[in-house]
Formats: structure tokens, C-alpha cells, sequence
């Protein structure tokens, strides 16, 4: 067992939904935007990168949403060993919410990169 401040693991994984919450909703106004771009008469070369954003942004819908699962489940599994193991939990735990973390930071750090590379696209069509 591992004495750790749950509260602040609690409070991360909150911090995590909310941060995935707004990503997701970014990445539907990208689709907007991307639909408004598609309906522009377009050349090859940016039909063909429309269909990238297009697949970009669905793929990563998904790895948000599969996050964010996971990170539900994960505050379950916490705020349930907290209450069983008086304010303990598993060192297993404690591990998956440092691998949490870093799953993160990458998707957020993919995101960020994507969000940079379509609004280089948006500048490049108009």
C-alpha cells in the first residue's frame, strides 16, 4: 500500500476530464470549420489534406474519449481503495496514475500539434 494525497489524485483526474471535455470540443469546431473549407472549391492537393483532417480529427475524438474512460475508471478505482484501505492505495494504482499522466500529456501534446498544423491549413485555403 502507498500513502499518497488523494484528494490531489482526485483532483487531477478531474482536471484531466475537463481538459479532455474541452479538447473534444475544439475538435468538433475544427470539424465545422473543416466542413465550411470542404464545401470551397478546393484543389486536389487540399481535398486530399481536408480528408487528413477529416481522419485526424475523427481518430482523435476517439483517443479522447478513450482517455477519458480510462480516467473515469481510474478515479473510481482510487476514491474505492482510499475507502477500503483507510486513505491507502495499491502501488499498482498509483502507478496507472502516473502512466494516466503521461498518456495525457502525449494526447495533448498530438493534439496541440494538430491544432497548429489545421490552422496553418485554414491561413494556407483562404
Amino acid at each position: 500500500m502507498v500513502q499518497t494525497d488523494i484528494s490531489l489524485m482526485t483532483r487531477e483526474c478531474s482536471d484531466w476530464r475537463a481538459s479532455l471535455r474541452s479538447q473534444r470540443e475544439q475538435i468538433n469546431g475544427f470539424k465545422s470549420q473543416l466542413q465550411e473549407l470542404a464545401n470551397r472549391p478546393l484543389s486536389r492537393e487540399q481535398l486530399t489534406e481536408v480528408e487528413h483532417y477529416h481522419n485526424q480529427f475523427h481518430i482523435q475524438l476517439i483517443n479522447i474519449h478513450d482517455l477519458k474512460q480510462l480516467v473515469k475508471a481510474h478515479d473510481r478505482r482510487v476514491s474505492f481503495e482510499s475507502v477500503a484501505h483507510q486513505g491507502q492505495i495499491t502501488e499498482e494504482t498509483q502507478q496507472d496514475h502516473e502512466s494516466l499522466l503521461e498518456e495525457h500529456n502525449r494526447l495533448e501534446l498530438t493534439l496541440n500539434e494538430l491544432r497548429q498544423a489545421f490552422t496553418d491549413f485554414t491561413h494556407r485555403t483562404q
